[in-house]
């Protein structure tokens, strides 16, 4: 009886940290300005299969997510931000996009253009 019950806590244990292992948490940044901003980006990057958990902080440009590695990645929550207007380290918002965001969202560009434009440029000198 004792190894009956010491085989079922072990399965157990061994499959809790099989799960917890897959969640993870990362912090980047996201371009915009206020509450509208905060609920657009929250929602596009919950949206995304896996993930758990999104705080955007407008003072800081910083969104905190929890997601489930084996489900999704960062680059792809990055894309679902972008997608609705909000430029990340890995993905620019698509211009049309961009435009269409009410007047308080719209943020300051230059600096995004410029890493982008830089990127894939890495390997070769010019």
């Amino acid at each position: 009886m004792k190894t009956k019950v010491l085989s079922l806590v072990t399965m157990f244990l061994l499959g809790a940290s099989m799960v917890f292992a897959q969640a993870k948490t990362e912090k980047f940044e996201v371009k915009g300005n206020c509450g509208m901003c905060e609920t657009r980006i929250e929602k596009a990057a919950k949206s995304v299969d896996g993930v758990t958990k999104a705080d955007w902080n407008k003072e800081t440009k910083m969104i905190e997510l929890s997601f489930d590695e084996s489900k999704t990645s960062v680059s792809s929550v990055q894309r679902a931000i972008a997608k609705v207007g909000h430029d990340t380290p890995m993905h620019k918002a698509d211009d049309e996009v961009y435009n269409a965001l009410p007047g308080c969202c719209k943020y300051d560009r230059t600096e995004t253009k410029k890493v982008m434009e830089m990127r894939g440029h890495e390997d070769h000198n010019h």
